[in-house]
């Protein structure tokens, strides 16, 4: 936690919804950090009821000072994680995570929209959002974790934004649906969409009361995780984006868009940024390490000397970046006796998926890549970093004190 404001003006909040837990921003008009903390989840990551919760805890230590001059909000959730509403939009039940795949619904998700469309996939939103409508035939709504607390904030759930709902089947071309999705029973239970950065409105008078907020404060249309992590770097020409978080993300900024099996496009300014999302990252590591171990067991890694492991390190069954295989297994055996030598390995096979990810970019069409910069957990580990350039062949740099909810602040200045 940093407090280094003593005569705030015009803060703006990013609050990021990540995997593992939520953060908290303040910067100024000029971008300069004023304050910021995190939170675990008080409850499971699928239950709305967390995230409004995780929200009050995080708002609540916030100097009452600096929470009385911030002007603007934006919110960064996970891409892909969707939620049923009621008619008084509160959820039915849990969300849906973005890496729970519905491939009972590939090939009806296929015939919805457009061919090539990301939402055409067992991976997607819109497959998700299948399942959701079968397990609740009573929905008046569906919202992504990020537009749903907007929602929250200002008592308003109508609204979208166009960066969550590509994988819901928009497409940024049309500025509209795809394919035959309009024409669908439950089409009016989808949001209205809008551009990431739109000022939305006024926070609702009971929920700033509730949270200690300004009445005034401006609520903005958030974007995604990974899409928040990009715009904290304000990534150069050549450079590629790799948040190491839960999951690995791939992100780089190019002069029109990509197509390929699990790539995704979202405009941005005059550009789009491209990328895919593996199942595979820190979320696997965490399964058998703390964070303090973690640390321990890569001081006694040799990044120069291979381990030979060649795993393929996934939680679970199934894949969607570089390669979208639902079916996909992981590869985690032989195990050997040593901790550091398990450690290295599963370091190695991430990083593999890392530079395919690259790889598959590149075949696409992306721009050459220069240099690799990132974000999240990951970019604290030093080893990893060698690793991770040795497999990409390529300049990588840590950014770790950039996480998205900086971007997440940088979307509510710039509207405002």
């Amino acid at each position: 936690m940093a407090d280094q404001s003593q005569h705030p003006e015009h803060l703006l909040l990013g609050l990021d919804l990540g995997t593992s837990g939520m953060r908290l921003m303040l910067t100024d008009a000029t971008g300069c950090l004023r304050y910021q903390s995190s939170s675990d989840y008080p409850g499971a990551f699928a239950e709305s009821h967390a995230w409004q919760q995780g929200l009050l805890r995080l708002c609540r230590a916030v100097p009452q000072r600096l929470r009385e001059a911030v002007v603007g909000l934006a919110v960064a959730g996970t891409s892909g994680t969707i939620v049923a509403l009621n008619r008084s939009n509160m959820p039915l039940g849990p969300a849906l995570a973005y890496n729970e795949a519905q491939p009972q619904w590939a090939r009806h998700c296929g015939e919805l929209v457009a061919p090539g469309h990301p939402a055409a996939s067992a991976s997607s939103t819109l497959a998700r959002a299948l399942t959701l409508l079968e397990h609740y035939p009573e929905a008046q709504g569906l919202r992504h974790q990020g537009e749903w607390l907007a929602g929250w904030l200002l008592g308003n759930w109508q609204w979208g934004d166009a960066h969550n709902s590509l994988k819901l089947g928009w497409d940024p071309l049309l500025g509209g649906w795809s394919g035959c999705i309009p024409q669908q029973p439950w089409f009016s239970l989808l949001p209205q969409v809008v551009t990431p950065g739109t000022v939305l409105g006024r926070i609702h008078p009971r929920v700033a009361a509730i949270l200690g907020l300004p009445p005034t404060l401006r609520v903005v249309a958030g974007t995604t995780d990974g899409n928040a992590a990009v715009l904290a770097v304000n990534p150069q020409p050549g450079d590629g984006v790799t948040v190491l978080g839960t999951t690995l993300v791939l992100k780089q900024l190019c002069p029109a868009p990509l197509h390929g099996p699990g790539i995704y496009n979202h405009p941005l300014a005059q550009q789009w940024l491209a990328g895919g999302a593996s199942n595979s990252g820190g979320g696997v590591l965490r399964r058998y390490f703390s964070s303090s171990t973690l640390a321990t067991l890569s001081r006694q890694i040799n990044p120069r000397q291979p381990s030979g492991l060649h795993y393929r390190p996934l939680l679970g069954v199934g894949e969607r970046f570089p390669v979208d295989d639902p079916t996909l297994a992981p590869r985690l055996e032989p195990r050997p006796v040593s901790d550091a030598l398990f450690l290295q390995g599963l370091l190695e096979g991430i990083a593999a998926i890392e530079a395919q990810g690259w790889q598959q970019l590149a075949a696409c069409g992306a721009p050459p890549l220069q240099r690799v910069i990132t974000v999240g957990g990951g970019a604290r580990n030093p080893v990893w970093r060698r690793i991770r350039q040795t497999a990409i062949g390529r300049p990588v740099l840590n950014r770790p004190s950039l996480p998205p909810a900086c971007g997440a602040a940088q979307l509510a200045r710039s509207a405002l």
